[in-house]
């Protein structure tokens, strides 16, 4: 297996992960966090939809994870993303940290809100 070390020009990525809090970019981050394009901040969770409809124009994909175990999400939350033409993509928060720390290495137009587990 060939191995190869990411670089992060563009965002910061989730360092870790545990019992209700995320590593990023260093600093210790408790409870629902969203990461965009200006950085980690604190995040109300799935009903707080304002800061995710306001990265629309910034980002085509949203990552969102629903903690340790994937759940549905409200419709509204897709609905409002969607119509905005941002994709959303679903699933458990240890996925959804790791899919978004390698599409963030790629220069992606991407953003993540993630319950912890």
């Amino acid at each position: 297996m060939r191995l190869n070390e990411m670089s992060f020009t563009e965002g910061q990525p989730v360092d870790s992960y545990g019992p209700g809090f995320f590593r990023i970019g260093g600093e210790l981050h408790h409870g629902p966090v969203l990461i965009g394009p200006d950085g980690p901040a604190a995040w109300a969770g799935l009903d707080d939809l304002a800061p995710l409809t306001a990265l629309s124009a910034r980002i085509d994909v949203l990552f969102v994870g629903t903690g340790a175990e994937i759940a549905p999400l409200p419709p509204r939350l897709r609905s409002e993303l969607e119509a905005k033409g941002v994709g959303v993509e679903t699933m458990n928060s240890p996925a959804a940290c790791r899919t978004y720390n390698v599409l963030l290495s790629e220069g992606r137009r991407i953003a993540l809100a993630v319950l912890p587990v």
